[in-house]
């Protein structure tokens, strides 16, 4: 109902919740309910006492005077036109269509709502990017998918985990099994296919020519990426659940096995580069390995001093390392670019290691010693130097040449400051910082700087704030997610979200998701703009599903949300999942994907 249908002596008003872009800090617009004023007649003129009566009729003579002044001058001055500047009040027509029901109005009011109710009734695989490998499209000869597109064989299937790179990818099914696809494993085969059965894998890493798995009891396996080499090497013996009775495997593949673990300790995480792959076990300890047969880790990314494929120790040449410098350190995360690694310890503290010729260790580069082949503490809290800030490291992340950092800063007193006189005292700020290789606007800060040695802020991403409603306080706005491809990266916020409409509720109670942005390189259209320019400040791109929004009739931009985790009943088999959607950049390619 619109406020001209209403008495005059009564004006409903409805502030609908929207968001407010990141330029304005995004803070949250909240709900208000609808609220009733009535004017009434004042009875202030009766209630007059009878000496103030002449002095009413000479104001109201004057009055009638002036009346008659500014009206005469108010037509001279609307005799020429109005000014072209002048903003017509123009009254934004209902979304919602008669006869239509609750749910088909709440998606006509907001795409939000929209793209929720399409990611839990459609989960699968949207990509888009580089296509020469046949990764983002099998079946099409298009060098390039410009904006996202989904990939039929992956509808209605929910995933542990998913990596892609331009001429492969790999994912891992709700059961643990892995698929390849892509012209690297076959070009004969169109189709994911499975490769790797009943080793209930959780998570997956890829290297230039082999795929990291880990399994739910921390095995972890080494499979190569080629169809043929898994056909024709060594295939190990598989136990069985008969007694004495063992098989061959099906294709071929290696374990990376940690030596000396400890009674319960197993390895818990994984994450790879070009050339290897860090372990993560559950008692804190690291472990590396040479994850791939073209090239032996030399840059540093082992974390191991002096090691190369001359000085490595004997044995396998893919055997696991401890990272002895790291002892008493419990770690607690891991992320590779391509030829470096980072560490994070339950602290909040950094480690960087390996390939520093772009900056990406987060040290200035040094053209005599290109890279550190021993963890080093990286000095974040140089970062604040002055600010009265205590800081601590929450996430890392890296990708290609480039790495980056979550930061809670938390107000603190300074050495001459009386802390009861500083209202902002333990407010915490959620920082992102970026450092490496920014030529294609990859450090998102908006220069396109060529080395980055000193980690540099993200505005885009730092000092966010919004409204919780559920808390009533105002939160910082942190990073759920920051995926890295080569020359890419996108972040998912973790702003507020909402997933509760429902039957019961009113049809403007409509759902709404988290916010995701993209930057850097996009030769290949990686970042789903549709355009080919490289971005060096994140950006929202439209919803994955446009035909949807189109045949709401909405003409006008709106930006792409995630779906964050939640508990839903699949529209097929009734089955209820715990489910959310998750985004990876790869090597000149991008897929958001729908997990478990």
């Amino acid at each position: 109902m619109s406020s001209r249908s209403l008495p005059a002596s009564a004006v409903r008003t409805l502030t609908r919740s929207r968001r407010v872009p990141l330029s304005q800090f995004r803070s949250r617009v909240s709900f208000s309910k609808a609220r009733r004023i009535s004017h009434k007649a004042s009875d202030y003129a009766a209630t007059h006492q009878a000496w103030k009566r002449p002095s009413a009729v000479i104001i109201a003579a004057a009055a009638t005077v002036a009346l008659v002044y500014t009206t005469t001058q108010f037509r001279a001055v609307q005799a020429e036109a109005p000014p072209s500047d002048a903003h017509e009040i123009v009254i934004e027509k209902s979304k919602k269509r008669k006869g239509a029901s609750k749910e088909e109005n709440r998606d006509l009011i907001s795409s939000q709502h929209l793209q929720v109710k399409k990611s839990w009734e459609n989960p699968g695989v949207y990509a888009w990017g580089s296509n020469t490998g046949r990764v983002v499209a099998t079946e099409s000869d298009e060098a390039y998918i410009k904006t996202p597109r989904r990939l039929s064989w992956f509808d209605d299937i929910l995933l542990r985990d998913l990596k892609i790179d331009r001429n492969f990818g790999a994912a891992v099914l709700e059961n643990g099994d892995l698929v390849q696809w892509g012209n690297a494993y076959s070009a004969d085969v169109k189709q994911p296919t499975a490769t790797l059965t009943g080793k209930n894998l959780t998570s997956i890493a890829i290297s230039k020519d082999r795929i990291i798995g880990l399994g739910k009891n921390g095995t972890v396996y080494s499979i190569p990426v080629s169809k043929a080499d898994q056909e024709s090497g060594h295939k190990q013996s598989d136990s069985s659940w008969i007694p004495f009775w063992n098989s061959k495997s099906s294709i071929s593949y290696r374990k990376l096995e940690p030596r000396n673990l400890g009674v319960g300790e197993r390895v818990i995480a994984i994450s790879g580069g070009l050339e290897h792959v860090l372990l993560l076990t559950n008692s804190g300890r690291v472990f590396s390995a040479a994850s791939g047969t073209e090239d032996f880790p030399s840059r540093g990314q082992l974390g191991v001093p002096g090691v190369t494929w001359l000085t490595r120790p004997e044995g396998r040449y893919d055997m696991c390392h401890e990272l002895t410098t790291l002892k008493g350190f419990e770690i607690t995360k891991l992320a590779s670019g391509d030829y470096h690694s980072l560490v994070l310890d339950k602290e909040g503290r950094v480690f960087a290691f390996g390939d520093n010729s772009s900056g990406q260790l987060g040290f200035d580069f040094n053209p005599e010693a290109p890279f550190v082949d021993t963890p080093s503490l990286l000095p974040t809290t140089r970062l604040y130097q002055g600010t009265n800030q205590s800081s601590k490291v929450t996430s890392i992340a890296a990708g290609g040449s480039n790495s980056f950092f979550t930061v809670d800063a938390t107000r603190i007193a300074g050495q001459d400051e009386d802390p009861n006189s500083i209202p902002t005292l333990g407010k915490v700020t959620a920082d992102t910082w970026a450092c490496g290789l920014g030529i294609r606007g990859t450090l998102g800060n908006g220069k396109w700087t060529h080395i980055q040695g000193t980690p540099t802020r993200i505005p885009s991403l730092s000092g966010l704030f919004e409204y919780d409603e559920k808390t009533q306080k105002v939160v910082p706005i942190r990073m759920s997610q920051i995926s890295v491809g080569s020359t890419h990266a996108s972040a998912v916020l973790k702003n507020v979200t909402y997933l509760d409409a429902s039957e019961r509720s009113s049809e403007d109670d409509t759902n709404w998701g988290s916010d995701v942005l993209w930057w850097g390189g996009n030769e290949f259209y990686q970042l789903g703009t549709g355009k080919r320019n490289n971005v060096p400040i994140p950006m929202y791109i439209r919803p994955l599903d446009v035909a949807s929004e189109v045949e709401m009739g909405r003409k006008e931009e709106h930006r792409l949300h995630l779906t964050p985790m939640h508990d839903v009943r699949l529209k097929g088999s009734g089955r209820k999942v715990r489910m959310e959607q998750r985004v990876v950049c790869g090597r000149n390619v991008t897929a958001v994907y729908s997990a478990v």
